[in-house]
């Protein structure tokens, strides 16, 4: 009969090989589909790690992939969008405070396209509709996705001129949620490409 400790430590070895070659195979194929798509999107590093560390369901395929990359844009969106209120709140110059009220008011509206966006994706119809149904729901899908980037946009255009502290935040946070919403279009782009 062996002795304990080389069973034990043939026990712990049996688990480690376990857990290494069972722990990483679910992930696989999401893994796989997120790389296969973020490597022609508009910020791949940042579409990869993103989508790689999404915390939601498990992604299967490009429909769940655009959701979630609308749900990532959403999240930042609305992380900034509480930045934003915070800052307004201590602003006392004139013209930086009028960019970041413009700029409050253009993440709202971000926010809520970016829900109608998502609100599309978990509704679309795949199978069963006609190709002008399809493309009539990816439209309004790509339409709002579109005009959040717009907004994104449009919020950075209103500091041209302004310099200091509450710029340089804001654009550093303005950016991110532009480029994570910049991926999700492109991803919203693969799926009408592939339909679903």
């Amino acid at each position: 009969m062996a002795p304990p400790q080389k069973l034990f430590l043939a026990a712990i070895v049996a688990a480690v090989i376990v857990a290494a070659t069972t722990g990483y195979a679910p992930n696989s194929a999401a893994e796989d589909i997120v790389h296969s798509s973020c490597v022609h999107a508009s910020y791949p590093s940042l579409c990869v790690r993103t989508l790689s560390t999404y915390s939601g369901p498990t992604i299967t395929n490009r429909r769940e992939l655009a959701q979630a990359a609308v749900k990532i844009s959403l999240s930042h969106a609305r992380a900034a969008a509480k930045k934003l209120a915070a800052v307004r709140e201590t602003v006392g110059k004139k013209r930086v405070k009028a960019a970041v009220v413009d700029c409050v008011e253009m993440i709202g509206d971000s926010v809520d396209e970016l829900r109608r966006t998502l609100g599309v994706l978990k509704h679309l119809h795949v199978s069963g509709v006609s190709a002008n149904e399809f493309r009539w729901q990816m439209s309004n899908a790509q339409t709002w996705a579109s005009a959040a980037l717009t907004d994104d946009d449009t919020c950075l255009d209103g500091f041209k001129g302004v310099e200091g502290k509450v710029k340089t935040e804001v654009k550093q946070w303005m950016t991110k949620v532009a480029r994570v919403t910049s991926n999700a279009l492109y991803m919203i782009n693969q799926l009408d490409e592939s339909r679903g």
